[in-house]
């Protein structure tokens, strides 16, 4: 075990820098298959010819599985013990259905009868979300063992951030600028060839994450050392009635996602850049020149949750970002001309969008990076208050909440498109801006996000664990397990 004693003679359970670098490819990993899965919604109204409104009440309601079933998945890894250990196999498994069923739902559904397309189309996405799942639960769950040091945990953003860059603004470059003007629409040439980087580049990822976490996927990571406290499935609903940063964390967490959902549904990005900006490859360009103050934003960050505290860091960003969206709220509603924000002519227009769209993407999103290390501290929270280690569950529990919220995000596009018009197909590159199509892109884009935020951090006055409580839990902890361990000696 490598350990390093800091403060008052603490030793904690640390990790190599490459161990977190390479372990949080594991949510990357998982990510892509989310970004791919961004533009279904164009394979299922376009080619497949499903109704707008069909395919955003089926999206949210796998998504509402995917939270219905995650409490389950929960149980499952905080039941595993194999001699692969507990987390590694579960990437494994996870990986395989969901790149399976994403392969077999492009590429078949087109091609059946229109009375079998519906049920196939809900039986894959249903089939994704348990492999998904699966895989995607375990990033949250292995913080726990990876290491408790709250110097360390942070870092894990770092490592998340750097990687969103490249799935979610490289994978726009990709697609826009890239794949649409290769292809010319999204068809089903376009749809093949982005599932094929998509997923190969998805599996290296989580062989990269099971190497990382390889050396402590092992039982005396897990938890107290005397393991006294058994947790069967019946102790969970009292455990969840009496975890309140449970509680808050996850409403929190969940306004962020929905907010982040918003801000990068790839409807929502057509309504922005391709209607009311006029050009939709300029979203590429946009995420490519918000690289470097996204990343910028994530460091400081991740300096401020080092110093002062994951919650601290937490909030600051959530604030920075709804005041932002408020701002290009503000700022469309002024100007006379949105297309006169153009790289080719670069005016104070352009200069002032490009500031408050990079403050809002960067800050908006790091909180649902931050996240991700607090609920191992959610999790020794738990562990410290009643002896049961559940990462599994705290960590599925919360991703239950977190879809629950978060599945809004297609229904709220499909709902806001179709009261303006738009029933049988969403809005597309070259559609004409009218003034209800301005307004539905500000509410979806900008509004809607920051109303999230505000209310993610109203919950967060109710979040309890700061730097000080999470360094008295930890010293609690070690003193159970140097006492357990002095028993057995």
């Amino acid at each position: 075990m490598s350990n390093t004693s800091i403060n008052s003679g603490q030793n904690y359970n640390r990790a190599k820098l490459w161990q977190i670098g390479f372990f949080t490819l594991n949510n990357t990993s998982t990510n892509l298959h989310l970004f791919i899965l961004g533009f279904v919604t164009f394979y299922a109204t376009g080619i497949a010819g499903l109704a707008v409104m069909l395919i955003s009440t089926i999206l949210m309601a796998t998504r509402l599985f995917d939270g219905i079933i995650d409490p389950t998945i929960g149980y499952i890894i905080d039941k595993t013990e194999s001699k692969f250990g507990k987390f590694k196999p579960l990437i494994i498994i996870g990986n395989i259905i969901s790149a399976g069923t994403i392969i077999l739902v492009y590429s078949v559904t087109h091609l059946l009868p229109d009375s079998l397309q519906l049920v196939f189309f809900v039986a894959m996405l249903i089939i994704n979300k348990i492999g998904y799942s699966l895989q995607c639960s375990v990033t949250k769950a292995a913080q726990t063992v990876l290491t408790n040091d709250p110097k360390q945990r942070p870092l894990y953003a770092i490592f998340d951030g750097i990687y969103n860059v490249g799935v979610f603004t490289g994978g726009q470059i990709f697609v826009s600028s890239y794949l649409m003007a290769k292809h010319g629409e999204f068809n089903i040439a376009l749809f093949t060839e982005l599932n094929v980087y998509g997923l190969i580049l998805s599996g290296l990822f989580a062989i990269l994450a099971i190497v990382g976490i390889s050396a402590k996927d092992r039982k005396e990571y897990y938890g107290l050392a005397d393991e006294t406290v058994k947790t069967k499935l019946r102790d969970y609903w009292p455990i969840i009635k009496g975890n309140r940063p449970l509680q808050m964390l996850s409403l929190s967490a969940s306004m962020d996602k929905l907010a982040i959902s918003l801000l990068r549904h790839s409807n929502v990005v057509v309504m922005l850049f391709g209607i009311l900006l006029g050009n939709y490859a300029l979203s590429g360009t946009m995420g490519l020149i918000t690289v470097i103050p996204t990343l910028l934003i994530t460091f400081a960050g991740v300096a401020i949750a080092r110093k002062t505290g994951l919650k601290k860091a937490y909030v600051t960003s959530a604030w920075i970002g709804m005041l932002s969206l408020v701002g290009l709220i503000v700022f469309f509603l002024v100007i006379d001309n949105p297309a006169s924000i153009s790289l080719e002519n670069i005016g104070m227009n352009t200069i002032l969008f490009i500031v408050l769209y990079a403050l809002a993407m960067g800050f908006a999103s790091l909180p649902t990076t931050l996240v991700v290390p607090m609920i191992a501290d959610v999790s020794d929270y738990e562990t410290h208050k009643s002896g049961h280690y559940v990462p599994g569950m705290m960590g599925t529990i919360f991703s239950f909440i977190d879809q629950l919220v978060s599945s809004l995000a297609p229904t709220i596009v499909g709902a806001v498109v179709a009261v303006i018009g738009f029933k049988s197909k969403f809005p597309e590159v070259g559609d004409v801006l009218t003034p209800e199509l301005f307004g539905a892109t500000l509410v979806l884009a900008f509004g809607l996000p920051a109303l999230g935020l505000v209310i993610s951090i109203i919950a967060m006055k109710f979040y309890s664990l700061d730097s000080k409580k999470m360094a008295e839990i930890q010293k609690g902890i070690a003193e159970i397990k140097a006492q357990a361990e002095g028993k057995s000696a």
